[in-house]
């Protein structure tokens, strides 16, 4: 299961890279989004993937019995999902307001501030 997981964060590393390699904006935050779920994958790898129980501690004792699940990398995931929603939210509006302002998302012509010999 590791092994088919890994080869899925090279295929989502692989496309985040060549949508991010193009000149529109849109796909760029479309890559960010596959590159940001390709890390959320490998921190989840990373911490194992073992049919163990929940972590959780009887009664009267100091430490779970048997093998159970690492909690960790599952709360460091969770949290970048939602640190991952809200940078996308963020960008998107961003997008939305270039496109409103300069009507293109091709990042060549959003070159405004540039002077128009270095274009």
């Amino acid at each position: 299961m590791e092994q088919l997981l890994s080869v899925l964060i090279g295929v989502l590393v692989a496309a985040s890279v060549y949508l991010m390699m193009g000149r529109n904006l849109l796909r760029f935050l479309f890559g960010l989004i596959l590159l940001s779920n390709a890390a959320n994958l490998t921190i989840f790898v990373a911490g194992r993937l073992t049919p163990g129980a929940p972590p959780l501690v009887p009664d009267g004792l100091d430490a779970p019995v048997g093998d159970v699940a690492n909690a960790l990398p599952q709360a460091l995931v969770l949290t970048a999902i939602v640190i991952g929603f809200g940078l996308f939210a963020f960008a998107l509006i961003l997008a939305v307001r270039a496109y409103r302002s300069l009507g293109t998302l091709n990042t060549d012509d959003m070159r405004v501030a540039e002077p128009k010999d270095q274009a």
